[in-house]
């Protein structure tokens, strides 16, 4: 059979990979059917019919610019592959749509035809494989009592909230709640009602967070921690009282504790504006010291620190 033209063209439109090619300038030489296809119907994804007019390394540049890294490493990959730097490129990247996760992975590989030179660029949709992971590293950051974010989950988030707040110039408040005389409820009536008591605890902090810049986590034993950014002190402390109210109405008995007959809760707060001097660490230290002063007070109380102004809250 001959290979005609034609014949490579049907073969290369009926991979499911989006596959182009540039010339050394980054201008697009050629694109299948997946590329225009994928293009035609994703306009967030540089694609589509007008593939002539395009030039892939511009278009990389205008999305690093615009802040996106991935476009910048996008552009990087690709030159040094252009240059010689590299024999080839490959990177994994997010192409979300407004009503699904998508991943990909994208190869660039040189192409020698008929003594000119070209690269293949294709993208290849590992979504399937990401979502899997995700899975499995979401499982890995849950709290295996409670159902809500463990301490390593915890870390992670509010190391990127502390970022971006600090990039907004936005406040992010911190509190740490610790259950009063929660030994003493173990005690009286065993590990299995204090498990339980944990759980409802933890799903009465849930009601506190609803924004995808909102955290609540097991910080460890009887304590949890809440994050909220771009929320000021006294937004926090709104949410504080609306828990401290939910949990009294809750009637956890605790009856040999010497804060009351029900279980209580001790907590201490901190709102900050982040900037290059400071970090998570701080933020964390002036919560805890916070929490240390609740207790130190008589427990079942908010005491707070904001901006080094301490000051005690109570619902």
């Amino acid at each position: 059979m001959e290979h005609t033209p034609g014949f490579l063209h049907a073969i290369l439109d009926s991979i499911n990979e989006n596959i182009v090619v540039i010339d050394p300038a980054g201008d697009i030489q050629y694109v299948n059917r997946s590329w225009s296809a994928f293009g035609n119907s994703n306009n967030a994804c540089m694609s589509g019919d007008d593939w002539q007019t395009l030039n892939y390394l511009a278009e990389c540049d205008k999305a690093s610019a615009m802040g996106d890294e991935f476009g910048a490493n996008a552009a990087e990959g690709i030159r040094s592959v252009l240059n010689g730097g590299q024999p080839e490129f490959y990177l994994e990247y997010p192409c979300h749509s407004p009503d699904e996760k998508r991943w990909f992975m994208m190869r660039v590989a040189p192409l020698q035809l008929n003594e000119a030179g070209y690269f293949v660029i294709v993208h290849h949709n590992i979504t399937e494989r990401k979502l899997a992971e995700e899975k499995v590293s979401a499982l890995a950051r849950i709290d295996g009592l409670t159902g809500i974010a463990n301490r390593r989950a915890f870390d992670e988030f509010l190391h990127e909230e502390c970022r971006r707040c600090m990039r907004l110039g936005k406040p992010i408040s911190l509190a740490i709640v610790d259950l009063d005389h929660f030994k003493l409820l173990n005690d009286t009536y065993g590990h299995q009602v204090g498990d339980e008591c944990l759980r409802q605890t933890a799903a009465l902090l849930q009601e506190t967070v609803n924004r995808p810049s909102d955290l609540c986590a097991r910080y460890g034993g009887e304590e949890f921690a809440l994050i909220w950014g771009d929320t000021s002190l006294e937004q926090a402390r709104q949410l504080l009282n609306q828990f401290l109210r939910s949990l009294s109405d809750a009637k956890m008995l605790n009856i040999h504790s010497p804060t009351g007959k029900y279980l209580t809760a001790s907590i201490g707060l901190t709102s900050m504006v982040p900037t290059t001097d400071s970090d998570m660490d701080q933020l964390i230290g002036q919560a805890d010291h916070m929490l240390y002063i609740a207790k130190a007070n008589g427990r079942n109380r908010i005491e707070s620190l904001d901006e080094g102004h301490p000051r005690e809250m109570t619902p």
